[in-house]
């Protein structure tokens, strides 16, 4: 009886490169984060202890607070003074670098560029700040407060007003890691993210999404090991 021969594999070392690729809007980008007020609304609905009765009064502009994604220490009030003022002494906001990969492995799925989306997901890593894995967003301004009408809800969808955070001119310093020993090469990733920004964008209302924003393009790639 004939005996199977199994093959072995040449395992390489693990070989890595560093890059930071900058990132330029081309259209605004509107963040979402969900704040604690709203996860905790969420969890009391699930939890039927939502107040029955008349409706909470809103706050637009502490919705606005809510939505961004704070890099550095919010303000403890909610109020347009202590937000500026928190500007002013260089307040930082960012965006999970999740959205921006997956974008990327979305689109090198969707055009033929890989067999599956699983061979890219070790392939490259972007290294953020924080819980959420945030970019910081480089912007000259600081971001504006606009009241959006949206559908939410099922097959009935409802009509809402949401307040959130437009960036109106940003860009993102994407720190990279690169495994070289994958089986796609950094010409593709660079190209991925590329098309990510002309074809998918990323945000709220972005282009996969039928909206005009978070469209990007990259500015510059440079290795930084």
């Amino acid at each position: 009886m004939a005996t199977k021969k199994t093959e072995t594999i040449n395992l390489l070392p693990l070989k890595k490169e560093r890059y930071v690729i900058t990132i330029t809007g081309d259209t605004p980008l509107i963040v979402h984060s969900w704040g604690e007020k709203a996860k905790k609304e969420m969890l009391d609905k699930q939890q039927k202890k939502t107040k029955t009765g008349g409706k909470e009064i809103r706050d637009p502009f502490a919705e606005f607070l809510d939505a961004l994604y704070w890099i550095t220490d919010r303000p403890a009030e909610d109020t347009e003074e202590a937000f500026y003022e928190a500007v002013k002494n260089g307040a930082k906001f960012g965006f999970p670098v999740t959205g921006i990969k997956q974008a990327t492995q979305s689109i090198l799925y969707r055009l033929g560029a890989i067999p599956n989306q699983m061979l890219v997901r070790g392939a490259f890593f972007i290294k953020g700040y924080g819980k959420h894995q945030l970019a910081e967003i480089i912007t000259p301004e600081p971001p504006e407060c606009v009241e959006d009408m949206v559908k939410i809800g099922g097959v009935s969808k409802v009509s809402d007003l949401r307040y959130r955070p437009y960036f109106n001119n940003w860009q993102m310093k994407l720190e990279v890691e690169y495994t070289v020993n994958s089986q796609i090469t950094f010409e593709q990733i660079v190209n991925g993210i590329e098309y990510a920004g002309a074809m998918n964008g990323i945000g709220e209302w972005r282009i996969e999404r039928d909206g005009p924003y978070g469209k990007f393009h990259i500015e510059n790639v440079e290795r930084i090991d």
